[in-house]
């Protein structure tokens, strides 16, 4: 019987309601219960895997990818259709990217899992706001020490091309990049546990995706999942794709609790 903690993405950008460039209303509370989690019931815990988004700031969901005919960068939560590539409302800044770019919208849009939305330039890598939340990640630390245990990173989102809002996989998948593809070593890890807690930011998005994915591909395990309800929320405006993934995977066999 082992016990595993999958945490998604409990970084500055998303937790710090003053600094955070894409703050998710409550997600410092959500980590600060989190971190107590950790503290006061680490034994329990055989496996602790965090994942972390990590961008640079030319990355197809940011503004300085794109820009209009007038040569002006769209605003962040702007969403790009197909319909607006095809009129040339929106191009890509570069114009050696305009067709992958708009077959990755096309591509997207076909998925229907999400819409491209443009994103605030966040989790740049090597920026304060790609850190864990600094509760949650002395409390990392200090599992870490008592227990003789190593926590798992996983770094998803390097690729320019393509979201990557799942842990698991990329939203549109780079034949030629590994790192968009299934990973096939976290699945692996994952699968072995009796018991599997998940928390994390957001929800409505890389909660939801990492977990719908996890689902598909180990069906077996969503029964041993127990999501903490209370350590996670969702993107402003998008509660209801939040309340959509739980009410999904709960009938599907996955547990809710609230610490």
């Amino acid at each position: 019987m082992t016990t595993g903690l999958l945490i998604i993405d409990p970084q500055n950008d998303f937790c710090d309601p003053d600094r955070g460039a894409l703050y998710v209303p409550g997600a410092e509370q959500d980590m600060e219960r989190l971190a107590s989690f950790i503290t006061t019931r680490g034994g329990e815990l055989d496996d602790i895997v965090i994942s972390l988004d990590s961008h640079q700031r030319m990355d197809i969901s940011h503004p300085l990818w794109w820009v209009n005919p007038e040569g002006i960068h769209p605003k962040p939560f702007t969403s790009i259709t197909p319909q607006h590539m095809d009129s040339g409302s929106w191009q890509a800044a570069r114009e050696s990217d305009q067709a992958r770019s708009a077959e990755y919208v096309r591509t997207l849009a076909a998925g229907n899992r999400y819409p491209h939305i443009i994103w605030p330039e966040h989790c740049i890598v090597g920026h304060w706001g790609h850190n864990v939340w600094p509760t949650l990640h002395r409390a990392l630390g200090e599992w870490e020490a008592k227990y003789q245990r190593r926590a798992h990173y996983v770094y998803k989102g390097t690729n320019e091309y393509t979201e990557h809002f799942s842990a698991i996989r990329a939203e549109v998948i780079d034949p030629e990049d590994k790192t968009t593809q299934v990973n096939d070593a976290l699945l692996t890890r994952l699968e072995g546990v009796s018991t599997l807690y998940i928390a994390g930011e957001a929800r409505s998005h890389c909660v939801a995706n990492t977990v719908r994915d996890l689902a598909a591909a180990k069906p077996a395990l969503v029964s041993q999942m127990i999501l903490l309800g209370n350590t996670t929320s969702d993107v402003p405006g998008f509660t209801a794709l939040g309340e959509a993934f739980v009410q999904e995977l709960t009938q599907q066999g996955m547990r809710e609790q609230h610490l």
